[in-house]
């Protein structure tokens, strides 16, 4: 028994090494929020403002449709902006489930009202922000916009695992093994 057996008695790891885990772990779950995060208040800016993407939208429109009129440009404008609301938050919600799931298996409840308190609270702070910002307007409509898109976002997400079914981690080997 003088011999080193080193599986029998591994070498500690080091705490540096957990701690390096432990954040790349971290920022691969929680990175993506956080990105979403920064575009979703880039958009609240006054590069952002229903003029800008106003004047975007009427220059592509008179492209294609030169006899478009006004009131059709900002009606479309409109539904536009709307569904960017819903949909920038349907998406930031699922980023966020995401990240509080922490790369577990399933679905909980606990996960998902997680993900939708952080969105529904991120939307209020938006719109308080967008107050601040001279050419925009900061609407408890949008907001509730903002949280009706988290919201269905969840639902989304638990029809999708639960349609997915149980995930197993398999190994390479096993996959191609015959059965």
């Amino acid at each position: 028994m003088s011999e080193i057996e080193p599986w029998r008695n591994p070498r500690p790891v080091a705490q540096s090494v957990i701690v390096n885990r432990l954040v790349s772990a971290w920022l691969r779950n929680w990175l993506p929020a956080i990105l979403w995060a920064a575009v979703i208040w880039t958009f609240s800016t006054k590069y952002f403002s229903a003029d800008q993407s106003g004047s975007i939208l009427s220059a592509v429109a008179h492209r294609f449709f030169p006899s478009i009129a006004a009131e059709t440009l900002n009606l479309l404008n409109h539904y536009i902006r709307k569904t960017a609301h819903f949909t920038e938050y349907f998406v930031f919600c699922l980023l966020l489930f995401r990240a509080v799931r922490g790369g577990r298996k399933g679905w909980r409840w606990t996960w998902a009202l997680t993900a939708f308190a952080i969105a529904a609270g991120y939307s209020a702070l938006d719109e308080f922000h967008q107050s601040f910002v001279p050419v925009r307007t900061a609407s408890p409509y949008d907001s509730l916009l903002d949280s009706a898109g988290a919201f269905v976002s969840m639902f989304v997400s638990r029809l999708w695992i639960r349609l997915r079914g149980p995930q197993e981690n398999v190994s390479p080997s096993r996959a191609a093994a015959p059965r």
